[in-house]
């Protein structure tokens, strides 16, 4: 099971980098000399999306005369830093984090793909997708599995018995919430704590509005700081989220339950046939975590929308996240490997075989997919007006997995106000 792309982080740096290593122990690295057929590349997704996508990888590369090493690695952020200072990184890797592709690409590392993918595989990609792996106008990570995070589940059977309406924009969405609450329920769940990584849920929160009421240009313009982080847009974003949730009696407990409750058992005590908490916000993988039973039962027992728009009917942007490949190798074997990953077929398996695999390709035969909460994930893209990569993970690190986690938290507990978070988030941004 893949921990989130954030729940990664709460490894500490050396045991993450001895897992890493521990697990490529037998598989070697340093890639491919320009005169090898084999390409290795690695991965950190979820292990039936590797499995999948390593099924079709392998029967392409057999087929264009290159011998494929796939390997699914620990915490590859950290890893893949490592390797590459030690000049013994693997050809290809899937990075989840576009900062540590800008990262590859400053210290020189990464290939260009424009000559290599070619216009019509981009052409082909859902809109927004290719916007987080570009860096100086050049695409350097290219997006080959997807994910959703505007997503909200609920108990299907509880749902249905109390005749609730999935809503069509955050004013139904706040009407909603306080019927929950009339009818004397806990509208929503949530927990914050991810270990080192705690806060992470909550600014999903920040990112989700901000994109919402404001499009897609302003949020770009707030996840690249040309706009503040004490912006209004931003403030109107954590209010709203503050009247959803964080009201008292709209969730379980207090800010320090919040704090103190892990992000995957959040949700634990609303599969109960009166639940303790109605709503729950969070991203496709989420499933990984639901009890064991809900997962067996999961067409009769759980329920998914996306979350709404501003104003009702509207195309709004969807928040998601993925993994995006990056070329650190430019022998044609190489480059032969990634262009067969960026086929829009190469997922087929993958989505076949029930996993989190989401296609990033517009042309994707969405008649595969056997995960239910994929085939939501899929109507959400496709009925959105792009696709946007999570803000914090294209923050620099100081910010995003850093102050925006801490001072959320803070404000959630209580110990200081909106305007103090967002005002001290902004001051920790860094000057160059």
């Amino acid at each position: 099971m893949r921990v989130h792309k954030r729940g990664v982080k709460a490894l500490t740096a050396v045991a993450a980098m001895a897992l890493g290593v521990s697990g490529l122990a037998a598989c070697g690295g340093g890639g491919s000399s320009s005169n090898d057929k084999t390409v290795e590349i690695w991965m950190s997704v979820d292990q039936p999306v590797f499995d999948g996508l390593k099924k079709d990888m392998t029967a392409k590369a057999k087929d264009a005369g290159i011998t494929l090493k796939m390997s699914k690695v620990t915490d590859i952020n950290s890893l893949i830093m490592t390797k590459i200072q030690a000049n013994d990184a693997p050809d290809i890797a899937l990075i989840p984090q576009p900062g540590v592709v800008a990262n590859i690409v400053k210290r020189n590392k990464a290939i260009a793909l424009d000559d290599v993918v070619g216009d019509t595989v981009k052409s082909n990609m859902l809109p927004g997708a290719l916007e987080a792996g570009t860096i100086d106008g050049k695409l350097y990570g290219l997006l080959s599995s997807a994910n959703v995070k505007s997503l909200v589940f609920y108990n299907k059977k509880a749902w249905d018995k109390a005749g609730y309406k999935a809503p069509t924009s955050i004013a139904e969405l706040d009407a909603l919430t306080q019927k929950i609450k009339d009818d004397g329920h806990v509208p929503w769940c949530m927990g914050i704590e991810s270990d080192t990584a705690t806060g992470w849920p909550a600014t999903d929160w920040f990112e989700e509005l901000v994109m919402k009421y404001g499009g897609a240009d302003k949020y770009n313009e707030w996840v690249t700081h040309k706009i503040p982080f004490d912006d209004p847009l931003v403030k109107q974003a954590g209010e709203e989220f503050e009247k959803l949730v964080l009201t008292d009696g709209n969730h379980i407990g207090d800010g320090k339950t919040i704090a103190s409750t892990g992000f995957g058992d959040a949700e634990n005590s609303m599969w109960k046939s009166d639940p303790g908490c109605w709503l729950f916000k969070q991203g496709s993988f989420i499933t990984a975590f639901f009890p064991e039973d809900v997962v067996k039962n999961f067409a009769t027992d759980v329920g998914v929308f996306g979350f709404p728009s501003a104003n009702a009917g509207e195309k709004a942007p969807v928040l998601g996240g993925g993994d995006l490949a990056v070329l650190l190798n430019d022998s044609d074997a190489a480059k032969t490997g990634m262009k067969l990953l960026a086929e829009s077929d190469t997922g087929n398996s993958a989505a076949a075989n029930g996993s989190s695999y989401l296609s990033p390709h517009k042309d994707f035969d969405s008649s595969l997919y056997t995960n239910p909460v994929i085939k939501v994930s899929d109507q959400v893209v496709k009925n959105g007006s792009e696709l946007l990569f999570d803000g914090s993970d294209q923050m620099p690190g100081e910010v995003g997995a850093g102050s925006f986690w801490k001072q959320v938290t803070s404000w959630i507990t209580g110990q200081q106000d909106l305007d103090a978070t967002l005002k001290n988030i902004e001051d920790s941004w860094p000057t160059s």
